[in-house]
């Protein structure tokens, strides 16, 4: 049996083909379960995020496998065998092990040491385990590698600093004005950006948040996430009126926040300093802006650098990451190869059970004569001499699992005690 990955991800597929690969979490567990009832596929979990679509599976024939999960990623995407083989990447066994460790603990994320992959693995497990696909091999396989993320994170900086433009303007706020309690922040744009920072914000606490959007009912929405308020563009000069931070990235192409809003809006507002963050692309916020008495203006080049800042520090960090990634591979190894023994040790101690129950059946008359007492120290005898006996063709058929004398032992075993 064999641990295969078959997938794609940002690195091997353009973003318009990954997107037709990724499943909605409202169809995976159907996904997965149809894809466990394949001919050559015992065990399966699939992972699907916005930048990967990765499929696990235990199997008994590599190429099989391989070509059950090429057609059900061709199914579930409408993409031909020639469109997606050049992006498909597969791996298995030790190798397989090693990527999933990577994955679940941020080495192979879009942004290195991001944290939300970690959670992603494991509802995808969940969700396997649910549909009766994930047992015993892929169970052994993603708890383990949950347990290396979590090693990842807990032992050294990879999820530490920031890990995307929101995030980096976050920080960046909450390093220039410290605590952001009792502050009011309005966030221009629902958009992904938009989005990414109003959630950060909501995570960092003690923020008013006020979301500014075109669209109404994506900005409640998003509101609503954030426990803020939302206002249409018809308020916004209202807003920026009252606002210690404003973050802008809406994306509409020509400037929302100018010169000229910003003045009248804080002319006789009573209102402190502003600081407004523009991660729109192109530019939400004129030039002129910063120049204005109170105000100060962070562009994308600024929140660049900051985050180039972290992701220094977390690049610096893989190299240890990647060797509690290796621990997790060793115990991982260890544990499946011992497991791999335990239905042998057991067929050993069903056997003896049976020869030890079959001499009592066989002295029954014999010891008939006993009271209860006797007759439960004759049971605890023989039992524990039945235990002794096995306990070092136990202890080291395990510890040599996977290896040539272990698999000399197993095999001798088996012809001693007559074990199918």
């Amino acid at each position: 049996m064999s641990i295969l990955v078959i997938g794609v991800n940002h690195r091997s597929s353009p973003v318009a083909l990954l997107e037709r690969l990724t499943l909605a979490p409202d169809t995976l567990g159907k996904a997965v379960a149809g894809l466990a009832q394949r001919d050559n596929i015992r065990e399966a979990v699939v992972l699907s995020t916005c930048n990967r679509t990765e499929v696990y599976v235990v199997a008994e024939l590599f190429h099989g496998a391989y070509g059950d999960v090429r057609d059900f990623l061709c199914e579930i995407s409408d993409l031909s065998v020639d469109e997606l083989t050049p992006h498909l990447y597969s791996q298995h066994d030790s190798a397989a092990v090693t990527h999933l460790f990577e994955v679940a603990a941020g080495l192979d994320s879009v942004v290195l040491g991001e944290g939300e992959i970690l959670g992603q693995v494991r509802t995808a497990w969940e969700t396997a385990q649910l549909e009766g696909a994930a047992r015993t091999s892929l169970n052994l396989l993603f708890r383990s590698s949950i347990e290396a993320g979590k090693r990842a994170r807990s032992e050294t900086g990879i999820s530490r600093g920031t890990a995307s433009i929101s995030h980096a303007a976050v920080e960046m706020i909450t390093d220039v004005i410290g605590d952001l309690a009792g502050k009011r922040v309005a966030v221009i744009g629902a958009g992904s950006m938009g989005e990414g920072v109003a959630v950060a914000l909501h995570r960092a606490g003690g923020a008013t948040i006020t979301v500014v959007n075109r669209s109404p009912e994506r900005g409640a929405a998003l509101a609503a996430r954030v426990d803020g308020k939302t206002v249409g563009f018809e308020q916004l000069a209202d807003v920026v009126a009252v606002a210690d931070v404003v973050v802008a990235g809406t994306g509409a192409g020509d400037p929302v926040i100018t010169a000229d809003l910003v003045a009248r809006a804080r002319t006789g507002s009573g209102a402190g300093s502003l600081h407004i963050v523009d991660i729109g692309m192109p530019r939400d916020v004129e030039p002129d802006v910063g120049a204005l008495s109170g105000v100060t203006v962070f562009d994308l080049d600024d929140l660049s650098a900051w985050a180039d800042r972290g992701l220094a520090h977390r690049a610096g960090e893989a190299d240890r990451v990647r060797a509690i990634v290796n621990e997790e591979v060793e115990d991982f190894a260890v544990e499946s190869t011992a497991r791999q023994a335990a239905p042998l040790v057991a067929s050993m101690h069903e056997a003896a059970e049976r020869v030890r129950s079959g001499e009592l059946d066989r002295f029954a008359n014999r010891l008939n004569g006993l009271d209860e007492s006797g007759r439960g120290a004759v049971e605890a005898l023989t039992k524990a001499i039945i235990a002794k006996l096995l306990h070092e063709p136990s202890v080291r058929l395990k510890g040599q699992a996977g290896t040539p004398q272990g698999d000399r032992n197993a095999a001798a075993v088996r012809d001693l005690f007559d074990l199918s």
